[in-house]
């Protein structure tokens, strides 16, 4: 098993609460953490029919088998009555950590969560593995393109499983399971077109006309479906930064997969190969380094602190990092492993702007060497240890 580093935070939050969710995306690795982290408790799969059909006619009864040892329920969105039940359980018996709840469908989750749980559930958020968990785990990262075609879902580093079978099925399973429970998305094979056209726009700015017309969708439809992709954590919006600094803005958010290799399968990007020079390289490069800030935060139980910057002049700067009251921190993602003066152009344009100091600014870039130079640091991709302390 790779070790996680959500562990940590899900240990100290069933010190403290009744009830503990860990939610996610499909086979991001909640059900494995969970039964490592609480060998003791019983494990109860809410996907099996029997259980469930249990758990969904006579909730109270199911629900008192567990009221002395408490239980892991995996997958206990498929059994929507048992969040009130648990509600009652949980107020009769308040010791901290009696019931370790798993989801991956995050958007009927958390409105449950919501209406039934709030104040007596802690929450941790897992996304799939990140660069550090692989290392730590003793797997090599031979070079950037093989995790942006095979990914970080846990799955493929565990067993012989192809990436390409990997994703074919991930999707299917995605859309005929989870999606077919919701009244928002009734055509199943224009909401896959819907994701391919989302993978192509990995690292660029949301344009829903856009989006809408290639799929041959409504703008609202639009924006209702790259909401359930959100809610669902296979896709982020990073929200454009709100200090002006006297320049026109752009006001919509970038779209991102928190999975690289989720984004290039619907893509249609056939091995690691095909990436030296695709168009999408750049945007699921930087898809990759993101998502890796935003796994540092969210297995520490805080929320995002990333935005944008873009005036409407073009100048760009890929990641601003909002930290403890200071001045924000530049971040800016290039693909190239030869790093190039050039790099830092975008840099020195914002830290003109904003008065930042060059030795809080960042370059990350496809090479291996770090260094400081006089416009900022440049920091190569395995190495982010010097950004990281500033999402703490």
């Amino acid at each position: 098993m790779i070790r996680r580093d959500a562990e940590a935070q899900i240990r100290s939050l069933a010190l403290g609460f009744p009830a503990v969710a860990v939610i996610g995306p499909r086979q991001s690795g909640k059900t494995t953490l969970v039964r490592s982290v609480f060998p003791q408790l019983p494990y109860i799969l809410l996907e099996d029919p029997d259980t469930r059909a249990f758990a969904e006619e006579d909730p109270r009864s199911f629900l008192a088998q567990y009221e002395k040892t408490g239980a892991v329920l995996d997958e206990v969105q498929r059994v929507p009555e048992l969040f009130s039940y648990l509600q009652g359980v949980l107020d009769t018996n308040r010791r901290p950590g009696r019931f370790i709840l798993t989801g991956s469908q995050n958007f009927l989750m958390m409105e449950r969560i919501s209406q039934s749980l709030a104040g007596r559930v802690g929450i941790v958020k897992l996304l799939p593995l990140s660069m550090g968990e692989l290392v730590h785990a003793g797997i090599g990262i031979e070079r950037y393109e093989d995790l942006l075609y095979a990914g970080l879902f846990p799955r493929p580093y565990s067993s012989s499983i192809h990436p390409r079978d990997f994703y074919s099925s991930y999707i299917q399973t995605y859309i005929e399971r989870d999606l077919r429970l919701l009244k928002q998305v009734q055509n199943l094979s224009a909401f896959q077109t819907f994701m391919k056209m989302c993978a192509y726009r990995s690292g660029q700015v949301v344009n829903y006309s856009s989006l809408a017309h290639d799929c041959g969708i409504t703008y609202n439809t639009a924006k209702e479906w790259l909401s359930l992709l959100e809610t669902s954590m296979l896709v982020v919006q990073v929200r454009p930064h709100h200090k002006n600094f006297n320049k026109r803005l752009v006001k919509m958010p970038k779209l991102y997969f928190t999975d690289p290799g989720l984004a290039a399968h619907l893509a249609g990007i056939q091995g690691a190969d095909d990436l030296g020079y695709h168009p999408l390289k750049g945007g699921l490069f930087e898809s990759l380094i993101i998502t890796e800030f935003l796994k540092f935060r969210l297995n520490r139980g805080k929320e995002p602190n990333l935005y944008f910057w873009r005036d409407k002049l073009g100048h760009e700067i890929d990641c601003i990092i909002e930290y403890q009251g200071w001045d924000p921190v530049p971040v800016e993602i290039k693909s190239g492993r030869t790093a190039s003066a050039d790099f830092f152009d975008e840099i020195t344009y914002w830290n003109g702007l904003s008065g930042n100091a060059p030795d809080r600014s960042f370059v990350v870039y496809g090479g291996d060497q770090s260094q400081r130079r006089a416009a900022g640091q440049l920091i190569g991709y395995r190495d982010l240890e010097p950004i990281l302390q500033y999402l703490e």
